[in-house]
């Protein structure tokens, strides 16, 4: 671990939280749903931005700065947990299991999702630099 991979992760850890802050603080005041949806919303995003950076094959300062650094900080996995943990104390069970549902169903989906789209812009990258070369080099 060296200097400029640790200031890569607290560059992108810092980004991510207030990012996450202020799109969950927006959502949740202007929602009248029983779903946290900022919460829910940033978790998502959450997903299927790492499952495209992970699709893009992206380099380790990438990953460092976007993967473990900015989309760490913008998911929360302690805020769900006390939601669900205050869903389920104020006998709010229907609403609980709904929430339970879509943030680990969609969040799955979510990520392959983004997956999908990075490795096929990867190999659609590929593919042009292939066309690319055989034009120059032909």
């Amino acid at each position: 671990m060296t200097a400029i991979n640790v200031l890569l992760v607290g560059i992108g850890g810092f980004l991510g939280a207030i990012a996450r802050y202020s799109i969950s603080k927006h959502l949740n005041s202007s929602s009248t749903s029983s779903l946290p949806l900022g919460t829910l919303i940033v978790n998502l995003a959450g997903s299927f931005l790492l499952g495209l950076i992970t699709g893009l094959n992206a380099n380790m300062m990438i990953m460092l700065l976007f993967g473990t650094g900015f989309i760490g900080a913008f998911t929360t996995f302690s805020a769900l947990k006390f939601e669900m943990t205050k869903m389920y104390v104020n006998n709010s069970r229907k609403i609980l299991f709904l929430y339970t549902a879509l943030t680990y169903g969609l969040g799955i989906i979510f990520a392959y999702s983004g997956y999908f789209v990075g490795n096929l812009s990867l190999w659609h990258s590929l593919k042009a630099m292939q066309n690319f070369n055989f034009i120059i080099f032909a």
